[in-house]
């Protein structure tokens, strides 16, 4: 039985949450649901029965039944946000999935988040555009083992020594460079132990926990938070987030091996945006920006941020199949380009007047990107209403044939809506 991961292919937002949903609730054995990496500055948005919900920390699979949902070892998990969404799930009448928390999942600490947000002040015009919630700086505390892991909230000893060290550094920047109030190391301690118990139930060594349920013939569906152009390393950097969000950064998140892995999904939207800043060489500053951004939808879930929009990147896309090794595509949102009489579709860069076909290798150079363009033939009708692939219209149709043939790999599904049922499988 497989091992299925589905990832973002842009700058996130793609919809990650509605395939990983789609695939676990169409499938009968999807026993695992597994979230690798990033922490609740994630969110994704997933419809069921007309009704909205959002996670951010939670894994997708939350909402289905007969899954287990695992947060592994390469999150960085804040205790109250993670409780704060499950109580929210309670009060809305739904009894979550079965969680399991890596006992060697960092923790995100409430300096953490002060650190995150006074240093994005004090970068002014050079900001990265971080939520400001703490992800960052607990990766780093990671890095520089200063980090603090799920495990140790259970032993007040070890507890506080980690805080003391980890804030005898914390605090020098925050009096002295930043002109705050240093933070005191028995409130900290105070906090994270207030959790440990409703947490005790639910820790786990989920890599032991992962690779015996593919030895028994289980079905683990990894999802991805962020996405391919966020990627620590792989994305626009410095512009990214944290971790790594690509194919190779899940097995490491989740402590399975390579060979384990069956088929990558890569989740992008049938245009393109982002949040924060950036590059984004196909970016619309104009009415079509607009009307996508309106029709869309696009504000972010976790941070309520306007997300950029422009066209679809095939450079990106093929970028994606690369670094990801994708199997597949699963196109989202493609109802929201209905209307358009000719659609642009990005298929290189010019930079200072030469095309490139492929991701630039510098920073200064992706700057420098303005899109080539192709331009399809658009729509009007309303397509939410579509089921198979011969409903579309032709445009519609040449479309998803088109940007198939240009991003390397080919498309499992078309989202033409919010809903879990407004999917046309293209290549089952």
């Amino acid at each position: 039985m497989p091992a299925i991961i589905i990832l973002g292919a842009q700058w996130g937002d793609e919809g990650k949450g509605k395939a990983t949903d789609l695939l676990a609730a169409s499938t009968d054995n999807i026993d695992f649901v597994v979230r690798t990496s990033g922490g609740h500055n994630a969110g994704h948005t997933i419809v069921v029965n007309g009704e909205k919900f959002a996670t951010h920390l939670l894994p997708s699979g939350i909402l289905t039944p007969g899954a287990t949902c695992v947060i592994g070892n390469g999150v960085v998990v804040s205790p109250e946000a993670l409780f704060r969404e499950l109580d929210a799930l309670l009060e809305r009448g739904v009894e979550p999935a079965p969680l399991v928390v890596s006992a060697n999942a960092h923790v995100i600490a409430s300096y953490h988040s002060t650190i995150d947000k006074v240093t994005e002040r004090f970068l002014g015009k050079n900001k990265i555009g971080t939520t400001g919630r703490g992800i960052g700086p607990a990766y780093a505390d990671k890095v520089n083992r200063l980090g603090i892991r799920i495990a140790d909230l259970f032993d007040e000893k070890i507890l506080t020594e980690k805080v003391e060290g980890a804030l005898d550094v914390r605090n020098q920047l925050l009096t002295k460079v930043y002109n705050r109030r240093a933070i005191e190391v028995e409130a900290v301690v105070e906090e994270l132990t207030s959790y440990a118990e409703r947490l005790r139930p639910m820790v786990a060594d989920t890599s032991l926990l992962l690779n015996r349920a593919l030895d028994d013939g289980k079905t683990v569906l990894f999802e991805g938070a962020q996405a391919t152009m966020l990627d620590v390393d792989h994305g626009t950097y410095p512009f990214v987030t944290s971790s790594n969000p690509v194919a190779g950064g899940v097995c490491v998140g989740a402590g399975v091996g390579p060979t384990r892995i069956d088929r990558i999904i890569g989740v992008i939207k049938a245009y393109t945006t982002r949040v924060g800043s950036g590059p984004f060489p196909t970016e619309l500053f104009d009415e079509d920006g607009e009307k996508l951004w309106r029709v869309g939808g696009e504000v972010g879930v976790s941070t309520g941020r306007d997300r950029r929009c422009g066209w679809y990147d095939a450079v990106i896309a093929r970028y994606a199949t690369r670094v990801n090794g994708l199997t597949d595509l699963f196109l989202t949102k493609l109802d929201v380009l209905s209307g358009w009489e000719r659609i642009p579709v990005c298929v290189a860069y010019d930079i200072d007047g030469v095309r490139h076909d492929e991701m630039p290798m510098t920073q200064t150079e992706f700057h420098h990107a303005t899109p080539v363009y192709e331009y399809l033939d658009g729509w009007a009708e309303d397509i939410s209403g579509c089921r198979t692939f011969e409903e579309l219209p032709k445009n519609a149709q040449a479309y998803v044939e088109a940007v198939q043939e240009m991003s390397g790999t080919r498309i499992w599904a078309v989202g033409v809506g919010p809903g879990r049922e407004q999917t046309v499988v293209v290549n089952p």
